[in-house]
């Protein structure tokens, strides 16, 4: 197959017997493609990676991991399959930017995959191989997510001692033997992976944490806690007001596309101090609370799941004539009732819509109508259902966690945590997402992922006395950016986002109006909620001004 050069990043191995004994002084990628078939071979493979190649014939093949810890971009040019880990390594000056990118952009603050900023150049999804033959290019899963429930009794004991070990195992295959370093937020997933660094390496982490002079944001105290605990070398930095003017245009241009994680900077400058002390390669928790039922969403929409339940006859005939009258609508204790069998009534994953900041502003409001005709405002919706559908017979907690894989880490977290960590000039591994924590993970009962409406109850509980008691119990945070509240405190902060809604405006891609509106009425309401909006139109206004000056919307 392969014919030079092939590009393969990434930490794998592969896990069919038929590739145990490979031939000497052949890629092992061409091997196991060659022995395997493409979609065999993806799917053998176990840990993080990309890869491309083509061989003489003019055919080639393509894939990513399970999670695109890597990422791989591609297109065709005269029949030539190109490939690259970045989109603005395939496109150059004349690419054209394409507008529903943007739109997607605005809708996700990302731009989820296959779809790339530039025009013919597109991203393979998490679990995906490609394959070039007689000039056509085929993209199609190697993998969906399948669940099982455990039949008969289940030993908490058994599994207790199972997961534990998997943890133990995924970061030990993450260390490289240099200095043996992660993120530390306090929360449970990266104060996991602390412990068990000491655990494998006989050696304290060096762990890197991040605090905010803002209340409610920072949470450095519970990062504390967990160093003490594991006996870590603790090291803290303060990100100011200050240090987003000096370093935002430099975050948002290293991105190969817009990217609006807000949380980017955070841990840019977590990554940043390490480099600076020393450090080569951090690990990183993400992805434990996708796997094990830890974010508050899936309670809330367990909450909204339990409406089903009710029979047809009541639901429909009387209460949501009842609830729905605008007589409640306008009454305080019962305006609760009317939302909950509203939003409740909403299937899933179209539910989550109504909490999408765009669509709550207004999408006629926020965008241009030049604008607004050249993208398709149902285009996320329709991803979206894609994805929600692909695992066959899941229960809804399951489908809600497959469908964060997608959406929170392949789109959004993954890419930046690489990210930034790759502008620091540190490599980074996600132990929480090892092939065996995850298999693990689809085996596990439903309601040990979520019991009621406890959140990630198993693995909590399983690692009671490896954890302390603070941080089992502590409420999620996370490297959250106090930025809103920023804006309306520091004048050189407010003057840089203006600076930047104000060249974004004649792009012709959001309503001028809706930008004056944005920083003089709603800001000053609510800075945290309205903040992320003025984030999202300045991070891409800062990519465009690097990548796109000349972007304007064609009237």
């Amino acid at each position: 197959m392969a014919r030079h050069p092939i590009l393969s990043t990434g930490h794998f191995e592969f896990d069919d017997p038929a590739l145990a004994n490979l031939p000497g002084g052949k890629d092992p990628w061409t091997h196991a493609v060659q022995a395997l078939g493409p979609q065999r071979a993806a799917a053998s493979a176990q840990g993080s990676f990309a890869v491309g190649m083509t061989n003489d014939a003019g055919n080639g093949f393509l894939a990513v991991d399970r999670f695109a810890q890597q990422a791989l971009c591609w297109r065709l040019v005269d029949g030539q399959l190109r490939y690259a880990e970045r989109a603005d390594e395939l496109a150059d000056a004349t690419t054209p930017i394409d507008p529903q990118a943007l739109f997607d952009y605005l809708f996700f603050h990302c731009i989820p995959s296959p779809r790339t900023v530039f025009q013919g150049v597109h991203r393979l999804p998490p679990g995906h191989f490609a394959v070039l033959d007689q000039g056509h290019v085929t993209v199609a899963p190697y993998w969906v997510p399948e669940f099982t429930e455990p039949r008969g009794d289940v030993s908490f004991d058994a599994l207790r001692d199972e997961f534990r070990r998997l943890l133990r195992d995924a970061v030990a295959r993450q260390l490289d033997g240099s200095v043996p370093a992660c993120f530390l937020s306090g929360g449970t997933d990266s104060s996991t992976v602390a412990g068990m660094i000491r655990e494998v390496s006989g050696q304290p982490a060096h762990t890197y944490s991040i605090g905010f002079e803002a209340e409610g944001y920072d949470e450095m105290a519970y990062a504390r806690i967990a160093a003490r605990h594991f006996g870590c070398e603790h090291h803290e930095y303060y990100v100011t007001p200050a240090d987003l003017v000096r370093s935002i245009a430099e975050v948002a241009a290293s991105y190969d596309q817009p990217f609006g994680n807000s949380s980017a900077l955070p841990a840019y400058y977590c990554a940043k101090v390490a480099r600076e002390q020393g450090v080569t390669r951090m690990l990183a928790g993400d992805g434990g609370d996708e796997l094990f039922g830890g974010n508050s969403r899936y309670a809330k929409q367990r909450v909204f799941g339990w409406y089903e339940q009710v029979p047809s006859l009541l639901r429909r005939g009387l209460m949501e004539p009842l609830f729905e009258s605008p007589l409640v609508g306008r009454t305080p204790v019962l305006k609760k009732g009317s939302s909950y069998i509203e939003q409740a009534k909403v299937p899933m994953p179209d539910r989550l819509q109504m909490y999408n900041l765009l669509l709550r502003l207004g999408v006629d409001d926020v965008l241009t109508p030049e604008f607004r005709s050249q993208v398709d405002l149902q285009g996320p919706a329709r991803h979206q259902r894609e994805v929600w559908a692909m695992p066959a017979k899941a229960d809804p907690l399951n489908r809600t966690l497959a469908f964060d894989w997608r959406y929170t880490l392949a789109e959004s977290d993954l890419p930046k945590v690489r990210g930034t960590t790759a502008l620091a000039g540190v490599s980074v591994g996600f132990p929480m997402l090892d092939d065996q924590l995850l298999a693990f993970s689809l085996g596990l009962p439903v309601s040990y992922k979520l019991k009621g409406l406890k959140l990630r109850w198993f693995f909590k509980e399983a690692l009671r006395g490896f954890l302390p008691d603070e941080i089992i119990t502590k409420r999620k945070q996370g490297f959250g950016l106090p930025f809103g509240v920023w804006l309306t405190r520091h004048p050189a902060l407010m003057a840089l986002a203006q600076d930047s809604l104000d060249s974004l405006a004649p792009r012709g891609i959001v309503r001028p109006a809706f930008v004056q509106r944005l920083t003089r009425d709603l800001l000053p309401q609510h800075p945290g909620y309205f903040g992320e909006m003025v984030w999202i139109l300045m991070m891409m206004e800062q990519w465009l001004r690097v990548r796109a000056p000349g972007y304007r919307v064609e009237r």
